[in-house]
């Protein structure tokens, strides 16, 4: 498999939700997050399902649910409710933080340990993003960073699993983003009507705005995250998710007339650069558990003993 492809492929999903709050506060009504988040995964979902025409069977009806809920559900509120309620980018920082807890995760689930380079690709991008996003500001909301930390944890723990469970025997990426998005979408609906009351009037901005966080920004950029998923390594995935905040500094810097100082364009090639060598870190082979390797060596020696004979 030729990873270069599939690499750049993955990295346009991260890089469509940078785009994500330039469109919210150019094109969406104000203090609608729960609203907003329901448009952008329920209709994605049907969508994809409506492409797919295939629906989970047996333990994949659960298996759905719960990644809905953690890349989908919880993550999309749990995310708005941060950036809500914290100074800056500060709901970016510790969003930036998912390699760290990819890396933690894999170690129960999916039984690989770390290697030092991908802790330390890790770490530095985060600094990077660090640099780009953060603001003086006042105090620390304790609601708003523990929303941050639990988002990132949320997202961080749906990509382990949906490594670690992959997909059903003849199931595209397609339709397993089709299940979780709808799940996601159905979860946070009735929160949202709950919460916020009665749909907003939506003018044709708006409209144009919801449509591009539905199609392009939801149903293709998580088709593209989880064929990644597949396809790649847990932490040479999260990795690309520090370039959603660099994306958004260079559209709000390009579009918006916000300036970038000479300290965030050091951040930006900081978490560049960790990015780039967080994708050199991790070929596929090298992602097998050492049981796993030493299970596929017996295999291998036992095939070959038989042929001998």
């Amino acid at each position: 498999m030729r990873r270069a492809p599939t690499i750049l492929l993955t990295a346009l999903a991260p890089i469509s939700w940078g785009s994500t709050y330039a469109v919210t506060t150019e094109l969406l009504p104000p203090d609608r997050p729960l609203f907003t988040a329901t448009l952008r995964a329920l209709p994605a979902g049907l969508v994809l399902l409506a492409l797919a025409r295939r629906l989970p069977a047996g333990r994949w009806w659960w298996r759905s649910a719960v990644l809905g809920a953690l890349n989908i559900g919880a993550f999309f509120p749990l995310l708005f409710l941060a950036a809500y309620r914290l100074p800056g980018g500060l709901a970016a920082v510790v969003g930036s933080l998912g390699p760290l807890f990819v890396a933690g995760l894999a170690v129960p689930l999916l039984r690989q340990l770390p290697t030092r380079r991908a802790l330390l690709t890790a770490a530095a991008a985060a600094l990077g993003v660090s640099l780009v996003v953060l603001r003086a500001a006042g105090g620390l909301d304790a609601l708003g960073v523990a929303a941050a930390v639990a988002s990132a944890a949320s997202m961080s723990t749906g990509t382990v699993l949906t490594k670690k469970w992959g997909r059903p025997e003849g199931i595209g990426p397609l339709a397993l983003t089709a299940w979780q998005l709808t799940a996601g979408g159905l979860l946070i609906a009735p929160l949202a009507w709950a919460v916020e009351g009665a749909p907003p009037a939506l003018d044709g901005r708006a409209l144009t705005g919801y449509a591009y966080l539905a199609l392009a920004n939801t149903a293709v950029a998580y088709w593209l995250w989880f064929r990644g998923i597949g396809r790649l390594s847990a932490t040479q995935v999260t990795l690309l998710g520090p370039l959603s905040p660099l994306t958004a500094a260079v559209i709000g810097w390009a579009a918006l007339g916000q300036d970038l100082t000479p300290l965030q364009l050091a951040g930006m090639a900081v978490a560049l650069g960790a990015t780039v060598l967080g994708q050199r870190a991790g070929r596929p082979e090298e992602t097998f558990s050492r049981a796993e390797r030493h299970r596929r060596k017996v295999s291998m020696d036992v095939t070959s003993e038989a042929l001998r004979r």
